[in-house]
């Protein structure tokens, strides 16, 4: 994201501390050890230290004709081996850029190892390297942490790049932390008597410590904005110190006098208000903004000065670790949530005295079908939850109560689940559509035969949802079978929804529906194929008066269409098709084309 170079340079200071904090160069930045959060402003960039330079890393040229507008730098070097980052928090309002040099003079910076520009339209307070501290993990203004060795040097420049310049906090973070608490980053780096910067929280005594041996006397000096003014009185090599000024003490020893400047910022306790109590309805993959809880945790606090985080535990909240991510996935159930409210300019000075019960009632889940069918010759059907919960109360809009109903008649049926649990009501609703299907019924079975396959059509005129097998093959959702081969078999027909199957044998099998027994060669007998297939098949030949005119076997050479040696009429004739079934019961084939024509 490039920024908009309309921004105006800023020169004011941070509250109570920020004029003697500022370094307008690189040469002159500000040493850095221990742990200490550093509080700090910006104010103009002194001399150019890009040396006209358009570009460093992310960094680039602002109306100010250079890379830095409103700068501050700092130096600090590594004392332990493992990951290092940090926050720089400010006010939301505002846009602040860093770039980090790993260096070990300003004469070669080289280009950054971490670096961010990113403007603040998203109104963020953190910006820095590791990981945010307000649990956002996709923060643009967040680079990844520093993996470092012990004995590096490090220059961090900070810039202010918009028109409100009130100040910013810097906190170290990272695992050197964890294993060198307090030895993380090497102190030799600074060489004044009274060590560096000290930033303290209010109601807190800061005892500075001037012990020099040999000394004869000592002088402590206090600047608050106007300059360093003699403390009446002040005289010991320790000094008490309530108030947040650039402290001084000028030591006198018999060899002339050590003077030493040392910056001391007392930050606000911030006072967490009560927290009132989160009850709500839990659904699947629900989300909870617990920023919205802000409000009541800050009160009349400033914002933009404090930033409240959530923690699981009281222990976390009170070391300010494993934050809940503001978009909470709240899981059902009662937790009790510790919250802590801290200063952004100084993490260390935070309440974390207050908690709140979160309690997700959880929303029926319900498991039944939405779609019910029943039989037409069925005595009813059970709808409903069939493992209900006995904390839930159940109505339905039968006016039944009862978690589940017998129904017998096809309709819409409503079923309210309710949890009731604190005064919450937390429903569901499910309607459940109940459908009668009819009973199968085979109403006629189409055989085109006289092939080597045939095709069989399973007609039915009842209308429901059916599925159809040949012999032992696979259910089918086409009433239509190809490639059927002569012979016996089965044809089943079923409902899908479990309301009954009938089932009927069929016989398939060829034959010519016209045969002329004149003389050609061609056509002069009938007769019917594939009755090899069949146990003792039997076929009888009719005219239309029923009198019989012919019997074969499957061995019959076939009909020539006479009786008794004389030729019948050309007409219509028809036959029948027995044979013995499984049971050893003479059996006639059902669904033939049972009439074929003599043609002379």
């Amino acid at each position: 994201m490039v920024k908009l170079l309309t921004k105006v340079l800023a020169v004011i200071f941070f509250c109570q501390m920020a004029h003697s904090q500022v370094t307008s160069e690189c040469a002159d930045a500000t040493p850095i050890c221990s742990n200490t959060p550093i509080n700090g402003g910006a104010n103009g960039y002194g001399i150019d230290d890009f040396n006209g330079a358009t570009s460093s890393g992310c960094l680039e040229q602002t109306v100010s004709g250079a890379i830095e507008s409103n700068s501050v730098w700092y130096r600090f070097r590594t004392a332990a081996t493992g990951q290092l980052g940090f926050n720089i928090g400010h006010d939301s309002a505002e846009d602040w850029d860093f770039a980090l040099y790993r260096a070990s003079n300003c004469n070669n910076l080289g280009d950054p190892i971490r670096c961010n520009f990113f403007d603040n339209s998203d109104f963020k307070t953190f910006i820095g390297v590791g990981e945010d501290p307000t649990g956002d993990m996709d923060s643009v203004h967040y680079e990844d942490w520093v993996d470092v060795s012990p004995g590096e040097d490090y220059y961090l420049l900070i810039n202010n790049f918009s028109n409100v310049n009130s100040g910013f906090s810097i906190q170290f973070t990272g695992d050197i932390w964890v294993t060198n608490p307090n030895s993380a980053l090497d102190c030799s780096i600074v060489n004044n008597l009274l060590g560096p910067p000290i930033a303290a929280c209010e109601n807190e005594t800061v005892v500075l410590d001037a012990t020099t041996p040999a000394a004869t006397g000592y002088e402590w000096y206090a600047d608050t904005g106007s300059g360093f003014q003699l403390i009446a009185g002040a005289v010991s090599p320790t000094l008490n110190v309530l108030n947040s000024a650039m402290y001084r003490t000028v030591v006198t020893t018999a060899t002339g006098t050590v003077i030493s400047d040392v910056q001391v910022a007392f930050n606000p306790v911030p006072v967490t208000g009560a927290m009132m109590e989160e009850i709500s309805c839990h659904i699947e993959g629900m989300i909870f903004d617990l920023e919205t809880k802000d409000i009541e945790a800050l009160g009349a606090q400033d914002p933009n000065s404090y930033i409240v985080s959530y923690h699981s535990s009281q222990a976390d909240a009170l070391t300010g670790i494993n934050p809940l991510m503001k978009q909470y996935a709240k899981s059902s159930g009662q937790e009790v949530i510790y919250v802590r409210t801290a200063s952004l300019a100084n993490p260390n000075c935070y309440d974390a005295s207050e908690s709140f019960v979160f309690d997700a009632i959880e929303t029926p889940n319900l498991t039944f079908s939405e779609e019910v069918t029943i039989c037409e010759d069925s005595s009813g059907i059970v709808i409903g939850e069939t493992m209900p919960n006995p904390n839930y109360s159940y109505s339905w809009s039968t006016g039944e109560v009862t978690p589940t109903i017998n129904v017998s008649q096809e309709g819409e049926y409503m079923l309210t689940v309710t949890n009731s649990s604190n005064g919450i009501n937390c429903e569901t609703n499910r309607n459940v559509s109940v459908r009668t299907s009819v009973l199968p019924a085979i109403y006629d079975i189409e055989i085109e035969d006289l092939q080597s396959s045939n095709t069989v059509t399973v007609v039915t005129q009842v209308d429901g949802n059916f599925e159809y097998r040949l012999d032992d093959g696979a259910f089918q959702t086409s009433n239509v079978f190809d490639g059927v081969f002569a012979g016996m078999h089965t044809v089943t027909m079923r409902d899908i929804f479990g309301c009954g199957e009938v089932t009927e044998n069929i016989v398939v099998v060829g034959f010519s529906p016209i045969f002329s027994p004149n003389g050609d060669v061609l056509n002069e007998t009938w007769h019917i194929d594939g009755l090899s297939v069949l146990n003792s098949p039997i076929v009888t030949i009719y005219d239309r008066y029923g009198k019989l005119i012919k019997e074969m076997t499957e061995f019959s050479a076939g009909w020539d269409g006479s009786l008794n040696g004389k030729p019948l009429p050309s007409t219509d004739y028809w036959f029948k098709l027995s044979y013995i079934d499984d049971n050893g019961n003479r059996t006639d084939a059902k669904y033939l084309q049972n009439h074929f024509s003599l043609r002379r």
